[in-house]
């Protein structure tokens, strides 16, 4: 690298405001020396590798502003280059005025989306990314705006006001942390994030714009800068307002709500785990805005480089120490609804590093964070709750496994379908994937009685084994048999033949299913690379005994029983055959609510990890199709352009004169001719090739789409029958609340007077217990069938919200068949929270 770009890179690292002690006015001078010498040879170069920098680095941009658009797809690139605008303007590079007309543009581009009659209230969340790029720019340049246009920055500041007057207030429903901020309408009546936010600048404001988070090198050299020239920004535009449904409807009206989330969604959501006292300690109401922006910010623009993001995100330029707060937002990102900007390993590794980074402190911070959550893991979010468990068992994994277990050992005097107990048999089993069982049973050895939560130790569990000592039965011989035939290397074809000559018109179906699926599945259970062989040589075999759907759900229950013992091993086969197209999702969504299923939705995630991974395939599959759909397009266009202008190009040479034998004749060089038309010929076929092959990729499209209604309306027909089974009387239970205390309201004349059983076995005392469905001690107050019902509408609410946009296209249809009105309240709700589309 450039030894000015490394320069750049690193300004200020070595000064006070990042734990250090050089000065920074020097570091500064010392960047603007070798950059102005840069400049004369790199005069482009230069300012690209600046704005590289404040994006990617955007903590330091008060520093790159001391040195030294819009883009409407990129809200992280606008957010970012508003706030270098900021700091140009403070350093003078930029004139107030023309900062105070971007930002007036932005807010009257946001008062006419929200306007009734002018707009398209639908896109409020853009209108709402708008104010929010002003509101945050304010801690960078506040004070310098209110000292040099004083008028303009408070009209600016009238003009915010009145957009929050006729703005909807935003509800976090259906993508709130914890269940119980859903049901009591919590994002209803507190503030949501703009209007915290906006609650933060006028504190700020109040104070004199002053404050310490924000670093200002610019006032070192305001004798410098004070003489140098201001320039004009010119002006922005912003893009058109989106078109209003000529049918309004709430179908459409939450299409496009959606769709304006999506693009512009809310950059964090607070997961409030510690009290303001840990995480906002020595902070003003604005610190923790531009801690959490700093923290984003180097989140977003480091990742995949773990070692680097942890280095930044201790070393940030604030006097206060942060560690709850840094926690707090990484977990807020980690368990981010509808999803996390990346991929949860990412945040995994990141935790990890700075646990190393930090281990006086960090450590102890995120295991303070861990048992916060496990309190009240009975009311996290379904979604929430498994990235939870994903997430804490790698950690765990990564620090060999340590954990004080018997700090949990009570779960096993909880119900089998308390959350807690559920939580820690799923981080358990979950670990042993990671590691083995042996020793992930010697990491709880301080708790062994919670071996009796550690998932089987066997593996697969083959019918036709004869290590065992079982008698051989002739089904044993025909499993024999078939693996001599595969280790012959016998072809699926001749394997084929075999199992329709001797073994299904003697047998029947249901043994040939058992036999055939049994004995491949054994052959193929040493390694995931023996499996995908197996499927791959012999999947015919398993595709010609099993065309339909019955015929597949006996296929998966074949595999489920086989991998009896291992959740990891049946939900990975279960997989690669549907990706071998072997098994459809119709036949995967009819097994897991099938009645052996049906009955552990609540107490294991084994079901719900085969239908996540069959539900995630099909979507993965129809955006593909779409991804190929938009570049086949592209190469049809490019392919037109080419076809037409070779055509022009013969043409133009077909129509001009030359001699020949000194007689003028219509054509050029006849050599010349020839390559034109050959030219001509190929470019014609290829657009003809491209647009045959766009044809037939939107005839696959078109189907996967029909596909897709089909799961769908299976998906929720199947979730509607199940539950409307089990729930009480719409008139019980028309809450999540009344559904929590139906079993205790049952149990109340019981709970008067404690029994023998209910007392402490120490001292006599009655056992503490919560009625809002907690647990303390050994005490759990949901029953099963109240949990199986909160644990399955939690599922409805986490697939709708995950695929909301292959949803809403069938909303119609699926309002029509399954969300009617005879429906139970509690399902129409989760699905509607999970769209967050309003529930009336």
């Amino acid at each position: 690298m450039s030894s000015w770009k490394n320069l750049l890179l690193k300004i200020g690292d070595n000064c006070p405001e990042y734990g250090n002690s050089d000065d920074l006015k020097d570091h500064i001078e010392t960047c603007f020396g070798v950059i102005r010498r840069e400049l004369e040879h790199s005069s482009d170069d230069v300012p690209h590798y600046i704005i590289n920098c404040a994006e990617q680095i955007p903590h330091k941009i008060p520093l790159y502003g001391t040195l030294d658009a819009l883009d409407s797809g990129n809200c992280d690139r606008i957010r970012i280059l508003m706030r270098f605008l900021t700091v140009m303007m403070c350093s003078k590079i930029l004139q107030p005025g023309s900062l105070v007309v971007v930002f007036e543009t932005l807010l009257s581009s946001a008062a006419t989306t929200v306007d009734e009659d002018k707009g398209n209230p639908s896109w409020q969340a853009r209108a709402d990314f708008y104010v929010t790029c002003i509101l945050s720019c304010l801690p960078w340049g506040g004070a310098e705006l209110i000292e040099q246009v004083p008028e303009e920055i408070e009209r600016v500041m009238a003009g915010l006001e009145a957009y929050l007057s006729i703005r909807r207030h935003t509800s976090d429903t259906g993508l709130s942390f914890f269940e119980e901020d859903d049901e009591s309408g919590k994002g209803l009546v507190e503030k949501d994030f703009l209007e915290d936010l906006w609650h933060r600048v006028q504190a700020l404001s109040s104070n004199g714009w002053k404050l310490d988070s924000v670093p200002r090198p610019h006032l070192s050299f305001e004798a410098q800068l004070v003489s140098g020239k201001s320039h004009e920004f010119g002006p922005i535009s912003c893009p058109e307002q989106p078109d209003v449904p000529t049918a309004v409807s709430g179908i459409t009206h939450g299409k496009q709500k959606h769709d304006a989330e999506l693009k512009y969604p809310q950059r964090i959501r607070r997961l409030n785990i510690f009290p303001a006292s840990k995480s906002e300690v020595d902070m003003q109401p604005i610190d923790r805005f531009i801690l959490e922006e700093y923290l984003l910010d180097v989140l977003l623009f480091f990742n995949g480089c773990r070692k680097e993001c942890a280095f930044y995100m201790v070393n940030l330029p604030v006097p206060f120490r942060y560690e709850y707060l840094m926690a707090e937002t990484i977990f807020s990102q980690l368990l981010l609804l509808p999803q996390p900007p990346f991929k949860p390993i990412y945040y995994t590794l990141v935790i990890m590093d700075l646990c190393k980074a930090l281990p006086g402190a960090f450590p102890a911070v995120v295991a303070g964070a861990v048992r916060a959550l496990f309190e009240k893991i009975a009311d996290l979010d379904m979604e929430c709750r498994i990235r939870f468990i994903l997430w804490f068992s790698h950690h765990l994994s990564n620090f060999q496994f340590i954990w004080p277990w018997e700090e949990w050992a009570y779960v096993l005097d909880l119900p089998k379908w308390a959350p807690q107990r559920v939580f820690v048999q799923e981080v358990l089993e979950r670990e042993v994937r990671l590691s083995y069982w042996d020793k992930v049973k010697q990491s709880i050895e301080n708790a062994p009685a919670l071996e009796e939560l550690l998932p089987p130790k066997g593996g697969p569990n083959f019918k036709y084994s004869m290590e065992d000592g079982r008698e051989r039965s002739e089904e044993h011989a025909l499993s024999a048999e078939l693996t001599n035939k595969v280790k012959g290397r016998q072809t699926a074809r001749e394997i084929i033949v075999w199992v329709e000559e001797s073994v299904y018109p003697i047998h029947g179906l249901g043994v040939t299913i058992k036999v055939v699926v049994q004995t491949l599945l054994d052959i193929g259970s040493k390694s995931f690379t023996h499996l995908i062989t197996v499927l791959e040589r012999y999947g015919q075999v398993i595709s010609k005994i099993c065309p339909d759907h019955d015929k597949q759900l006996m296929l998966i229950e074949e595999v489920s029983l086989f991998w009896k013992n291992n959740t990891q091993n049946a939900a990975i086969s279960i997989d690669r055959m549907m990706g071998y197209r072997l098994i459809s999702n119709l036949a995967i969504v009819r097994w897991v609510f099938s009645p052996e299923n049906i009955d552990q939705f609540h107490t294991s995630d084994r079901p719900w990890e085969v239908l996540r991974n069959a539900v995630s395939k099909t979507y993965n599959r129809i955006c593909d199709l779409r991804k190929e759909i938009i570049s086949l397009k592209k190469g049809v266009t490019l392919a037109e352009e080419a076809a037409a202008k070779a055509k022009a190009e013969l043409e133009a040479a077909e129509s001009k004169l030359s001699l020949v034998d000194g007689e003028p004749v219509l054509g050029g060089n006849p050599a010349r001719l020839s390559r034109l038309k050959l030219h001509a010929e190929k470019a014609k076929n290829e657009e003809i090739s491209a647009k045959e092959s766009l044809e037939a990729k939107e005839a696959l499209f078109a189907r996967a789409v029909e596909e897709n209604e089909a799961l769908y309306l299976s998906l929720y027909r199947n979730f509607s029958n199940v539950l409307m089974e089990r729930l009480p009387d719409a008139s019980r239970a028309g809450t999540l609340q009344d559904l929590k205390s139906t079993h205790a309201d049952a149990m109340a004349v019981d709970l008067e007077e404690p029994s023998a059983m209910e007392l402490d076995n120490e001292n006599g005392r009655p056992k503490k217990s919560q009625s809002n469905g907690g647990s303390s001690g050994n005490v759990y107050n949901i029953g099963e069938k109240e949990q199986w019902c909160l644990s399955t509408l939690g599922y409805v609410k986490a697939f709708s919200r995950q695929y909301a946009s292959e949803i809403w296209p069938h909303m119609e249809k699926l309002d029509a068949e399954v969300l009617s009105e005879d429906t139970h309240p509690l399902f129409r709700r989760a699905v509607y929270s999970g769209l967050h589309r309003p529930i009336n």
